[in-house]
């Protein structure tokens, strides 16, 4: 599998490169941020998905490691594909991505063109289990008060999805209920400030 490609971009049309690689052209379908990043000096590097289907083969790209793991999930739901998956990614940050699949926020979600409310539903049913919802206890989490609860653990699952360890995840999801971080949008805020 092409898990990274690096080079000069030498032709480019709509989130689309030809990246040259040891002197081969790659054509990888980039997100958004990916394509920025590649068209900010004309080159770089992106982490890279290879699509094999009966009707062809696409490579896909994004610009870290997490946007690409997101990529993933979205794509094992049923009903998305990969290009719906890089619609997506488009369509919001990952962290409002991760906010609005771990608050259930079907609303947010069927916002971005071209994706409905079912496939909106799916996606959050589909993503919360595959990142194990329920498996953070109550008695790991430092000081959550009963109100608060369901917003730290939902915090924890959408980190999670974004790739991080989960004791990684608790621990930053501690830290900013700790600093008085009361909504879902601002623990998840403060807890990937603190990881970067």
């Amino acid at each position: 599998m092409i898990g990274y490609v690096s080079g000069k971009v030498i032709y480019s049309s709509e989130n689309t490169v030809l990246l040259e690689c040891g002197g081969i052209g790659y054509e990888i379908n980039c997100s958004v941020a990916a394509y920025s990043k590649l068209m900010q000096n004309r080159e770089g590097g992106v982490y890279t998905y290879l699509q094999v289907k009966e009707d062809g083969i696409a490579l896909y790209g994004f610009a870290t490691i997490d946007e690409k793991n997101m990529f993933l999930k979205l794509i094992s739901v049923s009903g998305v594909g990969a290009k719906m998956g890089i619609t997506l990614l488009g369509g919001m940050s990952l962290n409002d991505l991760a906010v609005a699949i771990a608050a259930s926020d079907v609303k947010k979600l069927s916002s971005i063109k071209g994706l409905g409310k079912k496939t909106a539903e799916r996606i959050i049913v589909e993503l919360r289990e595959s990142v194990g919802k329920g498996t953070v206890k109550k008695s790991e989490i430092f000081q959550i008060s009963a109100s608060s609860s369901q917003d730290a653990d939902n915090a924890i699952t959408a980190l999670i999805s974004l790739g991080y360890q989960k004791s990684v995840a608790l621990q930053a999801v501690n830290n900013a209920l700790m600093q008085g971080a009361g909504t879902i949008e601002d623990i998840i805020a403060f807890a990937l400030r603190s990881l970067d």
